[in-house]
Protein backbone atom coordinates (compact mmCIF):
# COMPACT_ATOMS: atom_id res chain seq x y z
CA UNK A 1 0.00 0.00 0.00
CA UNK A 2 1.34 3.51 -0.27
CA UNK A 3 3.44 5.02 2.05
CA UNK A 4 5.48 8.38 0.40
CA UNK A 5 4.31 11.57 -0.91
CA UNK A 6 6.98 11.45 -3.85
CA UNK A 7 6.53 7.59 -4.84
CA UNK A 8 3.18 7.68 -4.98
CA UNK A 9 3.63 10.48 -7.38
CA UNK A 10 6.05 8.19 -9.70
CA UNK A 11 3.36 5.92 -9.79
CA UNK A 12 0.33 7.61 -9.72
CA UNK A 13 1.73 9.25 -13.42
CA UNK A 14 1.39 5.51 -14.53
CA UNK A 15 -2.01 5.51 -14.34
CA UNK A 16 -2.40 7.26 -17.79
CA UNK A 17 -1.62 4.15 -19.54
CA UNK A 18 -5.45 2.26 -18.60
CA UNK A 19 -5.82 -1.29 -20.08
CA UNK A 20 -6.92 -4.25 -22.92
CA UNK A 21 -9.62 -6.54 -24.74
CA UNK A 22 -9.73 -10.86 -25.78
CA UNK A 23 -9.96 -11.90 -28.93
CA UNK A 24 -12.72 -13.57 -30.51
CA UNK A 25 -12.33 -16.36 -32.94
CA UNK A 26 -13.13 -16.31 -36.16
CA UNK A 27 -16.88 -18.74 -36.36
CA UNK A 28 -16.33 -22.13 -37.81
CA UNK A 29 -19.92 -21.86 -38.97
CA UNK A 30 -22.50 -19.10 -39.52
CA UNK A 31 -25.82 -19.18 -37.73
CA UNK A 32 -28.79 -17.28 -38.63
CA UNK A 33 -30.09 -15.51 -36.15
CA UNK A 34 -32.03 -17.72 -33.61
CA UNK A 35 -30.48 -20.36 -35.11
CA UNK A 36 -27.40 -20.65 -33.01
CA UNK A 37 -26.87 -20.87 -29.42
CA UNK A 38 -27.62 -18.14 -27.49
CA UNK A 39 -25.39 -15.23 -26.28
CA UNK A 40 -24.69 -12.07 -24.23
CA UNK A 41 -22.08 -9.76 -25.22
CA UNK A 42 -20.35 -7.21 -23.58
CA UNK A 43 -18.26 -4.49 -25.29
CA UNK A 44 -16.50 -1.46 -24.29
CA UNK A 45 -14.08 -0.26 -21.53
CA UNK A 46 -12.40 -1.45 -18.21
CA UNK A 47 -15.56 -0.80 -15.99
CA UNK A 48 -17.15 -3.65 -17.42
CA UNK A 49 -13.96 -5.76 -19.15
CA UNK A 50 -13.32 -6.91 -15.16
CA UNK A 51 -10.10 -4.44 -14.59
CA UNK A 52 -9.69 -4.95 -10.96
CA UNK A 53 -11.63 -8.52 -10.42
CA UNK A 54 -8.57 -9.51 -9.01
CA UNK A 55 -9.41 -8.15 -6.12
CA UNK A 56 -11.91 -8.72 -3.43
CA UNK A 57 -11.52 -5.53 -0.57
CA UNK A 58 -8.51 -3.58 0.08
CA UNK A 59 -5.85 -4.69 2.54
CA UNK A 60 -3.12 -2.86 4.41
CA UNK A 61 -0.91 -6.58 4.21
CA UNK A 62 1.30 -6.88 1.32
CA UNK A 63 2.60 -10.54 1.50
CA UNK A 64 0.45 -13.51 0.72
CA UNK A 65 -3.07 -13.16 -0.24
CA UNK A 66 -3.25 -10.18 1.57
CA UNK A 67 -5.65 -11.06 4.05
CA UNK A 68 -7.51 -13.09 1.77
CA UNK A 69 -8.33 -9.77 -0.76
CA UNK A 70 -5.72 -11.22 -3.46
CA UNK A 71 -7.42 -14.01 -5.52
CA UNK A 72 -4.40 -14.58 -7.57
CA UNK A 73 -2.71 -15.77 -4.87
CA UNK A 74 -1.68 -19.36 -5.64
CA UNK A 75 -0.53 -20.43 -1.86
CA UNK A 76 3.17 -19.80 -2.50
CA UNK A 77 3.01 -16.91 -5.05
CA UNK A 78 0.27 -14.83 -7.16
CA UNK A 79 -0.56 -15.54 -10.85
CA UNK A 80 -2.87 -13.12 -12.03
CA UNK A 81 -3.66 -15.16 -15.21
CA UNK A 82 -6.04 -17.00 -12.71
CA UNK A 83 -8.17 -14.00 -12.78
CA UNK A 84 -7.26 -12.39 -15.97
CA UNK A 85 -6.46 -14.74 -18.24
CA UNK A 86 -3.27 -15.11 -19.95
CA UNK A 87 -3.18 -11.45 -21.07
CA UNK A 88 -2.30 -9.69 -17.66
CA UNK A 89 -1.73 -6.43 -18.49
CA UNK A 90 -3.77 -6.25 -21.11
CA UNK A 91 -7.68 -5.95 -21.76
CA UNK A 92 -7.81 -7.49 -18.37
CA UNK A 93 -11.39 -9.57 -18.77
CA UNK A 94 -11.31 -11.23 -15.28
CA UNK A 95 -13.44 -14.26 -14.29
CA UNK A 96 -15.85 -11.96 -12.27
CA UNK A 97 -16.52 -9.34 -15.15
CA UNK A 98 -20.08 -8.04 -15.00
CA UNK A 99 -21.31 -10.30 -17.90
CA UNK A 100 -19.51 -13.66 -16.05
CA UNK A 101 -21.35 -12.53 -12.91
CA UNK A 102 -24.99 -12.18 -13.99
CA UNK A 103 -25.73 -15.58 -14.15
CA UNK A 104 -27.06 -18.10 -16.68
CA UNK A 105 -28.87 -15.31 -18.68
CA UNK A 106 -27.81 -17.34 -22.14
CA UNK A 107 -26.09 -20.02 -23.44
CA UNK A 108 -22.74 -17.96 -24.13
CA UNK A 109 -21.67 -15.22 -21.88
CA UNK A 110 -18.79 -12.92 -23.84
CA UNK A 111 -16.92 -10.13 -23.32
CA UNK A 112 -15.55 -8.56 -25.71
CA UNK A 113 -14.45 -5.19 -23.20
CA UNK A 114 -10.94 -4.51 -23.07
CA UNK A 115 -9.63 -1.81 -19.91
CA UNK A 116 -8.11 1.42 -21.67
CA UNK A 117 -10.38 1.29 -24.74
CA UNK A 118 -12.12 4.12 -26.26
CA UNK A 119 -14.74 4.44 -28.65
CA UNK A 120 -12.47 4.33 -31.49
CA UNK A 121 -11.48 0.86 -30.56
CA UNK A 122 -15.05 -0.03 -30.66
CA UNK A 123 -16.11 1.25 -34.39
CA UNK A 124 -15.23 -1.23 -37.62
CA UNK A 125 -12.03 -0.67 -38.93
CA UNK A 126 -13.77 -0.22 -42.50
CA UNK A 127 -15.21 2.77 -40.40
CA UNK A 128 -12.05 4.23 -39.68
CA UNK A 129 -11.96 1.90 -36.27
CA UNK A 130 -8.44 1.20 -34.63
CA UNK A 131 -7.01 -2.16 -32.99
CA UNK A 132 -6.30 -2.14 -29.58
CA UNK A 133 -3.75 -4.33 -27.72
CA UNK A 134 -3.24 -6.54 -30.91
CA UNK A 135 -7.07 -7.24 -31.23
CA UNK A 136 -9.35 -5.85 -34.01
CA UNK A 137 -11.94 -3.30 -33.02
CA UNK A 138 -14.68 -4.57 -30.98
CA UNK A 139 -17.64 -4.25 -33.36
CA UNK A 140 -15.76 -6.20 -36.18
CA UNK A 141 -15.35 -9.18 -33.44
CA UNK A 142 -18.93 -8.68 -32.49
CA UNK A 143 -19.46 -9.50 -36.40
CA UNK A 144 -18.08 -12.68 -35.57
CA UNK A 145 -20.15 -13.56 -32.66
CA UNK A 146 -23.41 -12.50 -34.11
CA UNK A 147 -22.67 -15.02 -37.19
CA UNK A 148 -22.29 -17.78 -34.94
CA UNK A 149 -24.23 -17.29 -31.72
CA UNK A 150 -27.74 -15.65 -31.76
CA UNK A 151 -26.82 -12.48 -29.20
CA UNK A 152 -30.02 -11.20 -27.34
CA UNK A 153 -28.03 -8.86 -25.56
CA UNK A 154 -25.43 -5.99 -25.93
CA UNK A 155 -23.74 -4.31 -22.91
CA UNK A 156 -21.62 -1.30 -23.37
CA UNK A 157 -19.77 1.00 -21.56
CA UNK A 158 -18.05 3.49 -23.47
CA UNK A 159 -17.19 7.53 -23.04
CA UNK A 160 -15.00 6.90 -20.11
CA UNK A 161 -11.36 7.18 -21.64
CA UNK A 162 -12.61 9.23 -24.25
CA UNK A 163 -13.35 11.65 -21.52
CA UNK A 164 -9.87 11.35 -19.58
CA UNK A 165 -11.11 9.43 -16.33
CA UNK A 166 -7.45 8.60 -15.58
CA UNK A 167 -5.77 11.78 -16.29
CA UNK A 168 -8.51 13.03 -13.99
CA UNK A 169 -7.75 10.73 -11.27
CA UNK A 170 -4.16 11.03 -11.38
CA UNK A 171 -4.65 14.79 -11.73
CA UNK A 172 -6.75 15.20 -8.77
CA UNK A 173 -4.62 12.57 -6.53
CA UNK A 174 -1.38 14.78 -7.69
CA UNK A 175 -2.89 17.52 -6.46
CA UNK A 176 -3.76 16.19 -3.40
CA UNK A 177 -0.38 14.84 -2.76
CA UNK A 178 2.15 17.19 -3.78
CA UNK A 179 0.48 20.71 -4.77
CA UNK A 180 -1.78 20.73 -2.59
CA UNK A 181 -4.31 22.53 -4.40
CA UNK A 182 -8.08 21.38 -5.78
CA UNK A 183 -8.51 19.84 -9.35
CA UNK A 184 -11.97 20.19 -9.87
CA UNK A 185 -12.05 23.36 -11.42
CA UNK A 186 -9.88 22.97 -13.94
CA UNK A 187 -10.55 19.96 -14.60
CA UNK A 188 -14.53 20.86 -15.16
CA UNK A 189 -13.30 22.89 -17.49
CA UNK A 190 -11.47 20.21 -19.76
CA UNK A 191 -14.56 17.66 -19.18
CA UNK A 192 -16.87 20.38 -20.46
CA UNK A 193 -14.86 21.22 -23.41
CA UNK A 194 -14.59 17.27 -24.56
CA UNK A 195 -17.99 16.27 -23.07
CA UNK A 196 -20.09 16.84 -26.55
CA UNK A 197 -17.76 15.22 -28.96
CA UNK A 198 -17.32 11.99 -26.76
CA UNK A 199 -20.95 11.58 -26.60
CA UNK A 200 -21.00 12.18 -30.19
CA UNK A 201 -18.68 8.62 -30.39
CA UNK A 202 -20.40 7.09 -27.98
CA UNK A 203 -24.12 7.42 -30.10
CA UNK A 204 -21.90 6.48 -33.26
CA UNK A 205 -20.85 3.96 -31.35
CA UNK A 206 -24.23 2.55 -30.72
CA UNK A 207 -24.54 3.11 -34.26
CA UNK A 208 -21.97 0.53 -35.28
CA UNK A 209 -23.02 -2.39 -33.49
CA UNK A 210 -26.32 -1.78 -34.63
CA UNK A 211 -25.17 -1.83 -38.44
CA UNK A 212 -22.85 -4.95 -37.43
CA UNK A 213 -25.87 -6.72 -36.22
CA UNK A 214 -28.33 -5.54 -39.28
CA UNK A 215 -25.22 -6.63 -41.58
CA UNK A 216 -25.26 -9.85 -39.85
CA UNK A 217 -29.65 -10.17 -40.72
CA UNK A 218 -31.05 -9.42 -36.90
CA UNK A 219 -33.66 -7.33 -37.01
CA UNK A 220 -33.96 -4.89 -34.58
CA UNK A 221 -36.33 -7.11 -32.47
CA UNK A 222 -34.08 -9.47 -32.15
CA UNK A 223 -31.75 -8.23 -29.63
CA UNK A 224 -31.39 -5.23 -27.24
CA UNK A 225 -28.51 -2.63 -26.69
CA UNK A 226 -27.76 -1.54 -22.78
CA UNK A 227 -26.12 1.38 -22.67
CA UNK A 228 -24.93 2.22 -18.90
CA UNK A 229 -23.11 4.77 -17.05
CA UNK A 230 -20.24 4.54 -14.75
CA UNK A 231 -19.99 4.19 -10.39
CA UNK A 232 -18.03 6.65 -8.61
CA UNK A 233 -15.00 4.81 -6.62
CA UNK A 234 -15.24 7.19 -4.13
CA UNK A 235 -17.68 8.68 -1.83
CA UNK A 236 -18.31 12.11 -0.86
CA UNK A 237 -16.20 14.23 1.83
CA UNK A 238 -18.99 13.82 4.66
CA UNK A 239 -18.92 10.02 4.10
CA UNK A 240 -15.13 9.07 4.05
CA UNK A 241 -14.06 7.59 7.29
CA UNK A 242 -10.44 9.44 7.00
CA UNK A 243 -10.03 12.86 7.90
CA UNK A 244 -8.87 15.35 4.70
CA UNK A 245 -5.46 16.36 6.83
CA UNK A 246 -2.34 14.54 6.94
CA UNK A 247 -1.78 11.05 4.98
CA UNK A 248 -4.01 8.80 5.95
CA UNK A 249 -6.11 9.35 2.86
CA UNK A 250 -2.99 8.59 0.66
CA UNK A 251 -1.02 6.07 2.89
CA UNK A 252 -4.15 3.91 4.70
CA UNK A 253 -6.70 4.31 2.72
CA UNK A 254 -6.15 4.83 -0.72
CA UNK A 255 -8.06 7.63 -1.23
CA UNK A 256 -6.19 10.40 -2.49
CA UNK A 257 -8.35 13.24 -2.83
CA UNK A 258 -9.66 16.79 -1.04
CA UNK A 259 -12.89 17.24 0.07
CA UNK A 260 -14.29 19.49 -2.58
CA UNK A 261 -12.60 17.12 -5.45
CA UNK A 262 -14.01 14.21 -4.19
CA UNK A 263 -17.82 16.59 -3.71
CA UNK A 264 -17.49 17.30 -7.18
CA UNK A 265 -16.33 13.67 -8.39
CA UNK A 266 -19.19 12.16 -6.50
CA UNK A 267 -22.49 14.80 -6.99
CA UNK A 268 -20.89 16.55 -10.21
CA UNK A 269 -18.36 14.44 -12.48
CA UNK A 270 -20.06 11.48 -12.18
CA UNK A 271 -23.86 12.68 -12.75
CA UNK A 272 -23.28 14.57 -15.65
CA UNK A 273 -21.60 11.71 -17.79
CA UNK A 274 -24.77 9.34 -16.31
CA UNK A 275 -27.20 12.04 -17.34
CA UNK A 276 -25.14 12.97 -20.80
CA UNK A 277 -25.19 8.66 -21.52
CA UNK A 278 -28.92 8.73 -20.74
CA UNK A 279 -29.51 11.28 -23.65
CA UNK A 280 -27.20 9.46 -25.95
CA UNK A 281 -29.38 6.08 -24.91
CA UNK A 282 -33.04 7.98 -25.61
CA UNK A 283 -31.53 9.84 -29.00
CA UNK A 284 -30.54 6.34 -30.21
CA UNK A 285 -33.69 4.07 -28.90
CA UNK A 286 -31.63 2.00 -26.52
CA UNK A 287 -32.03 0.82 -22.62
CA UNK A 288 -30.04 2.69 -20.48
CA UNK A 289 -28.37 1.35 -17.09
CA UNK A 290 -27.64 4.29 -14.26
CA UNK A 291 -25.00 2.99 -12.17
CA UNK A 292 -23.83 6.31 -10.57
CA UNK A 293 -25.06 5.39 -7.36
CA UNK A 294 -24.07 1.07 -7.33
CA UNK A 295 -21.24 1.29 -5.18
CA UNK A 296 -23.42 4.06 -2.73
CA UNK A 297 -21.28 3.29 0.70
CA UNK A 298 -19.19 0.53 -0.72
CA UNK A 299 -16.75 2.99 -2.27
CA UNK A 300 -12.56 3.53 -1.47
CA UNK A 301 -12.75 5.12 2.13
CA UNK A 302 -16.51 4.45 2.80
CA UNK A 303 -17.69 4.84 6.33
CA UNK A 304 -19.90 2.48 5.76
CA UNK A 305 -17.22 -0.61 4.60
CA UNK A 306 -13.84 -1.42 6.03
CA UNK A 307 -10.39 -2.32 4.86
CA UNK A 308 -9.77 -6.26 5.34
CA UNK A 309 -7.52 -7.39 8.19
CA UNK A 310 -6.79 -10.89 9.61
CA UNK A 311 -9.60 -10.47 12.18
CA UNK A 312 -11.72 -8.61 9.63
CA UNK A 313 -12.39 -11.32 6.54
CA UNK A 314 -12.95 -10.15 3.61
CA UNK A 315 -17.04 -9.83 3.04
CA UNK A 316 -19.12 -8.30 0.29
CA UNK A 317 -20.94 -7.37 3.31
CA UNK A 318 -18.20 -5.04 4.84
CA UNK A 319 -15.34 -4.72 2.53
CA UNK A 320 -15.25 -2.19 -0.09
CA UNK A 321 -16.33 -2.84 -3.68
CA UNK A 322 -13.67 -1.10 -5.32
CA UNK A 323 -9.85 -0.88 -6.05
CA UNK A 324 -7.72 1.81 -3.85
CA UNK A 325 -4.63 3.25 -5.43
CA UNK A 326 -1.75 1.51 -4.81
CA UNK A 327 0.32 4.09 -5.77
CA UNK A 328 3.54 1.96 -5.36
CA UNK A 329 2.22 -0.98 -6.87
CA UNK A 330 2.70 -3.29 -4.38
CA UNK A 331 0.19 -4.75 -4.92
CA UNK A 332 -0.66 -5.89 -8.40
CA UNK A 333 -1.12 -3.29 -11.25
CA UNK A 334 -1.54 0.62 -10.91
CA UNK A 335 -4.22 0.16 -13.81
CA UNK A 336 -6.34 -1.54 -11.51
CA UNK A 337 -7.01 1.62 -9.32
CA UNK A 338 -10.38 3.02 -8.86
CA UNK A 339 -12.07 0.35 -10.80
CA UNK A 340 -14.97 -2.11 -9.33
CA UNK A 341 -13.29 -5.16 -7.83
CA UNK A 342 -14.64 -8.50 -7.65
CA UNK A 343 -17.17 -7.17 -5.17
CA UNK A 344 -18.59 -4.50 -7.35
CA UNK A 345 -18.21 -6.51 -10.63
CA UNK A 346 -20.41 -9.21 -9.02
CA UNK A 347 -22.79 -6.77 -8.04
CA UNK A 348 -23.14 -5.01 -11.62
CA UNK A 349 -23.65 -8.63 -12.86
CA UNK A 350 -26.72 -8.64 -10.95
CA UNK A 351 -27.23 -5.29 -11.93
CA UNK A 352 -26.99 -6.65 -15.67
CA UNK A 353 -29.09 -9.69 -15.17
CA UNK A 354 -32.07 -7.58 -13.55
CA UNK A 355 -32.38 -5.06 -16.24
CA UNK A 356 -32.24 -8.66 -18.75
CA UNK A 357 -35.40 -9.71 -17.25
CA UNK A 358 -36.77 -5.70 -18.30
CA UNK A 359 -36.86 -5.62 -21.82
CA UNK A 360 -38.20 -2.11 -21.67
CA UNK A 361 -37.59 1.14 -19.57
CA UNK A 362 -34.41 3.07 -18.25
CA UNK A 363 -33.50 1.65 -15.01
CA UNK A 364 -30.84 3.37 -11.98
CA UNK A 365 -29.07 0.10 -9.92
CA UNK A 366 -28.71 0.16 -5.93
CA UNK A 367 -27.06 -1.41 -3.58
CA UNK A 368 -29.03 -2.55 -0.74
CA UNK A 369 -26.90 -1.05 2.74
CA UNK A 370 -25.68 -4.28 4.77
CA UNK A 371 -26.32 -6.92 2.75
CA UNK A 372 -23.60 -8.85 -0.55
CA UNK A 373 -23.52 -8.01 -4.13
CA UNK A 374 -26.85 -10.28 -4.92
CA UNK A 375 -29.21 -7.79 -3.04
CA UNK A 376 -28.64 -4.97 -5.80
CA UNK A 377 -31.83 -3.66 -7.11
CA UNK A 378 -33.14 -1.28 -9.51
CA UNK A 379 -35.36 1.82 -9.51
CA UNK A 380 -36.92 3.28 -12.73
CA UNK A 381 -35.49 6.37 -14.45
Amino acid sequence: MPSTPHRALRALLALCTATGLASVAAPTASASPGAGPTAVVAMGDSYISGEAGRWQGNSLTNSGNRNGTDRAWTGSGDDPSRVYGAAVGGCHRSDTAEVKSAGPLASSLINLACSGATTDNVFRASQGGQPYKGEAPQADQLAAVAASHDVKLIALSIGGNDLGFADIIATCATDHIVWYSYCHDDQQAAVDARIDGVMADVGRSVDEIRAVMTGAGYASSDYRIVLQSYPSPIPRAAENRYGESGWTRTNTGGCPFWNADADWARDSLVPQLANRLKGVAAAKGVQFMDLRDALQGREVCAKASRQVTSTAPASGTTSEWARWIDSQSTQGLVQESMHPNAYGQQALGRCLALVHALPTGDHSCRNTAGSGPSAMYLTAG
